[in-house]
């Protein structure tokens, strides 16, 4: 389906089309336009969320094109959520009945995601700078949310929302409040810069001050019996019962829960993207007690979805031996730095992560709806953590 965007966000000369399956797009023209080729935006990616996941998760897609010359694109996924699961007692001040009632209408609510629910970071969408500003993309996407939203004639998404974008972005993204649209913060993106003199995992612990290197030799002592295996995607079919049970034991811990994998995306992605997905498998005596995912792209190590038996975490630090390795994967892979995503900040810090805030953006469809949604945005702020300096005085 072809479209114009129209001047209600900005008079501009970008025409869109929407697919609704990921084997329609003409593939050349997606590629065009993500020169740093983005990950989470390759067609091999997606493919692999689409063809597990579409039961749960409707998927759209857009190709932007000035005349005949792909300029851009983006992906969304229109999903439902129980507001029940919101914890409202966990803001600062009470929400009103009034508002809530209003905002949330139904037991299921609908909403369209342009970004990437299952990874932090501006995954949303990409452009060709040569072609197109920010500023005319973005009244582009815009028009074409909008679009979206109003064909879905069953289930009509009540909100758009469109998450992460980095500090850097800011001044680019903070167009589109021009539109109505809210800004908020969540909890920060824990990262940490790969020192260049870091060629060894040894050089990384000779950095760390005293107290931080002693708990990181005593995590590798008390998890020394656990053996690790990089999985094949057949491996990951083999475990898969073991791996559903171990990241569910993680997903119903978290305290909003919008969307999960499960074992056959891993292996779909393991088959999509080969050495790009790396997925490592945790043992006890033959036991899988864990297992840890990651992408590596530009230069990037973007630590991803684990799962963990809690009953063996605290004797033999599983969880704290993963961001350890996480650690030593980003060194072999050179990379420039790690991210490690959202929540457990202390404990990520620990190893030497920084906060990085990141914003989200959301507009509720109904006028009156969007006017009320900005006391509760307003109230919606990162957790506090206390962070940790495990490291000496490095030089740059």
């Amino acid at each position: 389906m072809t479209h114009k965007s129209k001047s209600k966000y900005k008079n501009v000369s970008l025409r869109y089309v929407f697919y609704n399956n990921i084997d329609d797009i003409p593939i050349i023209n997606w590629s065009l336009p993500n020169p740093k080729k983005n990950i989470f935006l390759s067609l091999s990616y997606l493919k692999a969320l689409e063809y597990t996941l579409s039961e749960t998760i409707r998927f759209r897609y857009i190709l932007f094109y000035d005349e005949e010359t792909p300029v851009g694109f983006a992906a969304t996924q229109l999903i439902k959520f129980n507001p029940e699961k919101l914890n409202f007692q966990g803001f600062p001040c009470k929400i009103s009945d009034t508002i809530k009632n209003t905002l949330f209408k139904n037991t299921e609510v609908g909403v369209l995601i342009c970004g990437n629910l299952f990874s932090c970071g501006e995954h949303g969408y990409v452009y060709n700078s040569d072609f197109v500003s920010p500023e005319i993309i973005l009244d582009g996407l815009l028009n074409a949310l909008n679009e979206i939203r109003k064909s879905e004639s069953s289930n009509k998404p009540s909100f758009i929302l469109l998450k992460e974008f980095w500090p850097a972005s800011f001044d680019q993204t903070d167009h589109i409040k021009k539109y109505n649209f809210r800004e908020f913060n969540i909890d920060p993106n824990m990262v940490l810069k790969i020192h260049p003199s870091w060629n060894t995992f040894e050089s990384y612990l000779a950095d760390l001050r005293t107290k931080f290197r002693s708990r990181a030799k005593n995590v590798l002592k008390r998890s020394e019996n656990i053996t690790t295996k990089d999985f094949t995607a057949m491996d990951i079919d083999v475990y898969k019962n073991e791996i559903n049970t171990l990241y569910l034991s993680v997903i119903e811990k978290a305290d909003f829960k919008i969307g999960k994998l499960n074992a056959s995306t891993f292996k779909s992605l393991k088959k999509e993207l080969r050495n790009s997905f790396i997925f490592t498998g945790y043992f006890l005596e033959h036991k899988l007690v864990g297992f840890a995912t990651s992408f590596i792209h530009n230069n990037i190590v973007e630590a991803n979805h684990i799962g963990i038996d809690y009953s063996y975490n605290t004797e033999y630090a599983v969880y704290q031996k993963m961001l350890y390795d996480y650690v030593i994967l980003a060194i072999s892979k050179k990379a420039d730095e790690l991210r490690l995503g959202r929540t457990a900040e202390t404990i990520k810090s620990c190893v030497g992560a920084v906060p990085v805030d990141m914003k989200l953006y959301v507009k509720h469809g109904n006028s009156i709806s969007n006017t009320l949604l900005k006391p509760l945005v307003e109230l919606i702020s990162p957790s506090e953590h206390e962070i940790r300096n495990p490291f000496k005085l490095l030089s740059k």
